[in-house]
């Protein structure tokens, strides 16, 4: 086995896709908790369960992504701390962190369960599709603390110099999650309501093993202590991990006006092409969000210790892998536009020319989105939450919102499509010029 790396290392091409492998696989997993959902759902529960998941699911998404703020910007602060020989603190910051994350999950389970019904209404949901979603939503939101935790420990694994355990993990929660789909839905025959259990139940695997490790005595950098209140540093936390926090919650509100304009310019069938084209993101962007977490602390610690150098060398290594996995992420898609949409769609076929068109036009942004989610991601590291925030803001906020609600008008359901491409394509030069105008400052 090759000796474990280290956050002090210089790092080589190879060191960095070791290092941040780790960090990618147990993303894309992470995804796949949500694709596989899909997979069953749409093939052994019927098309109007598929639509259900898809429309309440980025609103479960926007609570659990809480998680991932305090992931980040906790795993910055801490590596920061350490870079700076701190190892005390960053203890004890590490624990405040995962207990008041905890704590706030509990605060938001409850509303959100007695509401989730109103809540799938204001989507439009009505009659059967309001019935499904409510029970979906109402199912998986049990686990939210788990769900919160499964985000966190992703990031603080790495920050541990366990990506490796980590990986497993997560491996091990998704294959929870295909046996369990497979039993609930297919051996049971649940049908929805076994899809969301299933994911309920693969939470608690993926939230509470890493509780129990770092609880214990381990040789990893971060252990569970009695924590210290500190509201300053969660602050800190709370604003360097806003703009991946708003970049996945806005994604997620942008998610929920598609839905909206889909229902209006091509109804039920619009959400279920939509569904299956967020799969395909997800998956991809989980592989240019894993290396930015993955590489994050690395950056943050030598920001810590000054060593410019490196700072340079991490930079411009990043931006040569993430435009060579850019070109190869939009080929991969343009070819697997029409057997991953059969995959899906077996009981659908008078969708599939549908879908195709759309995978067409939306596999352009992949050429784009590596560059707007490291950029974002690049800045959280450094501590500059506020840069990353701006660039997620504009991201999501500015040009996705602008172009899904003003592009239809002129184009139709050609103009969603679309607003994803252009999107993409203004977040990247914004975090481009962002990148150039603060290089002296950072000495990167």
């Amino acid at each position: 086995m090759k000796p474990r790396i280290h956050l002090s290392e210089h790092f080589t091409y190879g060191k960095l896709l070791r290092f941040t492998l780790p960090s990618i696989v147990m993303n894309v997993f992470a995804s796949l908790y949500i694709v596989v959902d899909g997979y069953f759902v749409a093939n052994f529960a019927g098309k109007t369960e598929f639509a259900a998941v898809n429309l309440i699911m980025p609103v479960l998404n926007i609570m659990g992504t809480i998680g991932y703020m305090f992931g980040v910007g906790g795993s910055a602060l801490i590596a920061k701390t350490l870079g700076e020989e701190e190892h005390e603190r960053a203890n004890r910051l590490f624990s405040l962190i995962v207990l008041f994350s905890f704590g706030l999950a509990v605060l938001m389970l409850v509303p959100g369960f007695i509401f989730m019904p109103r809540i799938a209404a204001l989507l439009g949901a009505d009659g059967e599709l309001l019935e499904n979603s409510t029970l979906y939503g109402r199912i998986f939101i049990l686990a939210l603390p788990a769900w919160i935790w499964v985000y966190e420990f992703q990031l603080f694994f790495v920050t541990a110099e366990k990506p490796r355990l980590g990986l497993v993990v997560t491996v091990c929660a998704g294959l929870c999650n295909v046996a369990l789909d497979a039993l609930f839905i297919i051996g049971f025959k649940w049908g929805l309501a076994g899809a969301a259990a299933a994911s309920a139940l693969t939470q608690l695997v993926g939230g509470v093993f890493p509780l129990v490790y770092f609880s214990r005595r381990n040789n990893s950098l971060l252990k569970l202590v009695t924590p210290v209140w500190d509201g300053g540093a969660l602050i800190k936390c709370c604003t360097n991990g806003s703009s991946e926090f708003m970049a996945e919650a806005a994604g997620s509100l942008v998610g929920i006006i598609y839905n909206v304009q889909l229902l209006k310019y091509a109804g039920e069938d619009g959400i279920v092409i939509y569904g299956l084209l967020m799969y395909v993101s997800l998956i991809f962007s989980a592989i240019f969000v894993g290396y930015s977490n993955g590489i994050g602390p690395v950056i943050s610690y030598h920001y810590g210790a000054r060593n410019h150098g490196e700072l340079k060398n991490l930079r411009r290594r990043s931006l040569t892998i993430i435009a060579l996995t850019s070109a190869a992420m939009f080929a991969l898609s343009e070819a697997l536009a029409h057997p991953f949409s059969a995959l899906f769609l077996l009981d659908s076929a008078k969708l599939l020319p549908g879908a195709v068109h759309a995978f067409r036009i939306v596999s352009i942004a992949y050429l784009f989105t590596g560059m707007a989610v490291f950029s974002s991601a690049f800045f959280t590291a450094l501590n500059n939450g506020q840069v990353s925030a701006l660039i997620s803001f504009l991201r999501t906020f500015v040009f996705e919102l602008g172009a899904v609600l003003l592009l239809p008008l002129l184009f139709g359901v050609d103009g969603i499509w679309v607003s994803v491409v252009f999107a993409e394509l203004m977040a990247a030069v914004a975090g481009g010029i962002f990148m150039a105008v603060l290089q002296r400052e950072y000495h990167y």
